[in-house]
């Protein structure tokens, strides 16, 4: 008998091991639900900030299904979505978005919300960017000043809008001031925090990282350029077997309930919500 409960162990563990190889195969940063029908998401922060666990709480409610959430900023985001090996993404790079929709490899593009950017840095701000009356003459009086300044320099939503900020500038950044992380906006954010640099970071991460963060402060914002929409992507239909889902998903982010949980998370958390609606978010869609 005692043999029997020792092999019977053994292939518990053995099984054990093999289920978490095959998940750790899957890239899945996280996976929320354990229906037999899984959802491919690529998402950065939206993922990062734990909206992507909660609504697909509420998703997996009524289906029968588990959300793998790979984690990838907008660019990496639509590579997988083109390569096929994700379902759907949450992405803020409209350029691309539209281009996918275009090339057909993608469709549902849905605006879901917003947030927005803000140029942090130092307490004493050594390029005086907080007198700048937009976020380009921000960029060039960091670069002027040749003042510490990182970015994240992986083809990100983040990143494609600071380039696009640099080229209203005119300017092509470069020098021992311009700091590439090749990461994602928290640890970015916390390298900027504790380098005394500048970084553009979004309203979310900001919400959620502050009490962390004790040597930045916010020192421009309002410029209509920094308004950040999120739209979604999923697979033409018959692409994936995910699809089906996925398109149902986006219905659920588009729909009352799912706006209600962006409009209102991180609430009661941080005491403000991280994300604003799509009603919000579409006079600066485009």
């Amino acid at each position: 008998m005692q043999k029997v409960v020792e092999i019977v162990v053994v292939m518990i563990v053995l099984f054990m091991m093999l289920t978490s190889s095959t998940l750790a195969g899957d890239g899945c940063n996280a996976t929320y639900g354990s229906g037999p029908a899984t959802i491919r998401l690529a998402t950065g922060s939206p993922g990062e900030l734990g909206l992507v666990e909660v609504l697909a709480d509420e998703f997996n409610k009524g289906h029968d299904c588990r959300i793998c959430w790979k984690k990838a900023g907008s660019g990496a985001s639509l590579k997988l979505l083109k390569a096929k090996k994700v379902d759907l993404v949450m992405v803020h790079a409209p350029s691309a978005e539209k281009l996918a929709v275009k090339q057909g490899w993608g469709i549902k593009r849905h605006l879901i919300g917003s947030n927005e950017f803000y140029i942090v840095g130092p307490k004493n701000d050594p390029a005086d960017i907080s007198k700048a009356k937009s976020a380009a003459e921000a960029y060039a009086k960091i670069a002027e000043a040749k003042a510490s300044f990182f970015s994240r320099g992986d083809n990100s939503g983040t990143h494609k809008k600071e380039m696009a900020i640099w080229q209203q500038a005119g300017l092509q950044p470069s020098g021992d001031w311009y700091e590439i992380s090749k990461t994602f906006m928290m640890a970015t954010l916390m390298m900027a925090d504790q380098n005394q640099g500048y970084f553009m970071t979004d309203s979310s991460t900001w919400v959620a990282a502050q009490k962390e963060i004790s040597g930045l402060k916010i020192l421009f914002k309002g410029d209509p350029f920094l308004i950040n929409t999120y739209h979604t992507l999923c697979q033409p239909v018959g692409s994936t077997d995910g699809q089906p889902l996925a398109s149902g998903f986006i219905d659920f982010l588009v729909s009352e309930k799912g706006q209600r949980i962006i409009k209102s998370y991180g609430v009661d958390q941080h005491g403000a919500g991280l994300y604003m609606d799509a009603a919000y978010a579409k006079k600066y869609d485009h």
